[in-house]
């Protein structure tokens, strides 16, 4: 039985010199140019304690910002191996006798403390970044050959078939494992004509799995779960206040109706679920999750955001709060000792693991764009757009490139402390827009970063807890109405209509205009 689902909500996040080969690309050198030998590159540290200090916008309530585990402790962990991994299929779509070859194949490991990939050019860095993004951090029995479990959770699949969120492992000759817990997990998206986008706002159905594993559960181990993974005990109201009165089914329900694409992740919670967020573009990004909880100052601190959402940020302390034990008061003077490799949340990847995963996330490159223009028609439509963008000021917010101007917006009843505007990128302006996730959770910090524009064609639901699927429907009029019934997630079990308060720039258009604005968004 699965007995920690608070790791299953993993997403991916000073200087030491480390010599890789004498063929190793210096990290400002232009893709493919190799550095003389004997050159030593220069990779971040990730657990470096004094970046990690300033890693965080405090919370909104600030005796409970993070504060992370000690090196030692971190590093104690032993380095996790990356196995040779295989794809899954859903079983009556495998190819003929697939399984019973997986059976016979030998274990391998790709890379680990004795055995490295190619690292000798900037290509080599981005493709062993890829085999990070895609590792297996853990490895279970998962019911994916189980026609139930597809029927329950209608996961995705590629048009050959492929279930692209798992993989196969071998790590021993006879046993096929599934791979669980990768960046791609969460990070990949099968998109309607069934190619993968890596890297994007990920459409694995959490929700509906989650529901699936609760309802295998008994009482006791289903509500410690949800107060490991969610609690936030210093919160009033305090969310989880009736969790003792919770039963199975109430539990796996509330993550049912989460669709995919949004997840009640590590620190969220079911009132308040998160938008996965898209990873391409993420290089020229300021403030990294929904609440811009992290900074992004440079690669070392994707590295140490990477190493957080892989586990470590379940040692977090919140003040006295430790999500590994929730119903006592908690310090780094006693830590329960590192897991062994083999068990959830079991090892660790290394600063050149880590390294090289940054690197590929800040390679990642959307993927064409079906919606641009074709026809004459079609670019009047989206030039009328791209007009009704300016006369609207949208540019106030989303500017540059990426269509963001990378700064916080605060959430009604937050109070932006004065210090802040020295050191954050403040945006003196609230759009209105649903607080509960920036104040009513692990996660608040009084703030949602402002999000890019780029790429909205691919991504959905959309808002901070994914309430509207389409970009028709967030700039429907009609969200605002108590009546509304959201296309996104609806709210908890028992939620027919709502609201979808704030962000009413658009929502006045003649429906010409916002035909054309749409038009012109699709295509960015």
């Amino acid at each position: 039985m699965r007995t920690d689902l608070s790791i299953r909500f993993g997403i991916v996040a000073g200087v030491v010199l480390a010599t890789i080969s004498s063929a190793s690309l210096r990290a400002q050198d232009p893709p493919d140019k190799q550095p003389p030998p004997g050159t030593k590159l220069a990779i971040p540290e990730t657990w470096d304690e004094a970046r990690l200090e300033s890693l965080h916008i405090p919370l909104a309530e600030a005796a409970r910002t993070p504060k992370e585990v000690p090196k030692a402790y971190y590093t104690s962990f032993p380095i996790r191996p990356i196995y040779k991994s295989y794809d899954v299929y859903r079983p009556d779509l495998e190819p003929k006798d697939y399984f019973e070859w997986l059976k016979k194949q030998e274990p391998e490991v790709v890379w680990d403390e004795k055995k490295t990939p190619p690292l000798n050019t900037e290509a080599d860095w981005v493709k062993a970044g890829e085999v990070v993004f895609d590792a297996p951090s853990t490895w279970e029995n998962a019911p994916v050959r189980d026609p139930e479990w597809y029927k329950s959770t209608q996961a995705a699949l590629t048009a050959d078939g492929k279930l692209p969120f798992y993989r196969y492992v071998i790590r021993t000759k006879g046993k096929v494992e599934v791979g669980v817990l990768s960046c791609a997990m969460c990070h990949t998206r099968v998109l309607p004509d069934k190619s993968v986008v890596k890297g994007a706002q990920g459409n694995f159905p959490f929700g509906r799995i989650l529901a699936y594993d609760y309802r295998k559960m008994n009482t006791a181990l289903s509500r410690f779960a949800e107060l490991s993974t969610y609690g936030a005990p210093w919160l009033r109201p305090d969310p989880l206040s009736d969790l003792a009165q919770k039963s199975v089914e109430d539990i796996a329900a509330a993550h049912e109706v989460i669709p995919p694409g949004v997840l009640a992740r590590r620190g969220t919670g079911v009132w308040s679920p998160v938008q996965v967020p898209d990873l391409i573009g993420i290089k020229d990004r300021k403030y990294l999750d929904r609440t811009g909880q992290i900074r992004h100052r440079d690669i070392g601190d994707v590295m140490r955001y990477a190493a957080l959402g892989l586990d470590a940020d379940r040692f977090s302390l919140y003040g006295d709060f430790r999500s590994t034990a929730p119903n006592a008061k908690s310090s780094y003077e006693k830590l329960p000792p590192p897991r062994p490799l083999g068990m959830r949340g079991g090892g660790r990847y290394s600063d050149v693991q880590l390294y090289a995963l940054a690197k590929y996330l800040y390679a990642l490159q959307p993927p064409a764009n079906p919606n641009l223009p074709k026809t004459e028609a079609d670019r009047k439509l989206v030039a009328r757009g791209e007009a009704v963008f300016g006369q609207l000021r949208c540019a106030r917010c989303h500017s540059g490139d990426l269509y963001t101007n990378n700064k916080l917006t605060p959430v009604d009843g937050f109070t932006v402390p004065a210090e802040h505007r020295e050191k954050y990128d403040i945006l003196e302006e609230s759009v209105g827009t649903d607080p509960t996730l920036a104040l009513g959770t692990r996660r608040g910090t009084g703030y949602y970063k402002v999000p890019s524009l780029r790429g909205v064609w691919y991504r959905g639901p959309f808002e901070h807890n994914g309430s509207v699927a389409t970009l028709e429907d967030w700039f429907d009029p009609r969200r605002l109405r108590p009546d509304y019934e959201p296309t996104g997630w609806k709210g908890l079990p028992g939620t027919k209509t709502r609201a979808v308060p704030g962000h009413r720039f658009g929502l006045n258009l003649p429906a010409d205009d916002r035909r054309a604005l749409i038009a012109f968004l699709k295509t960015l």
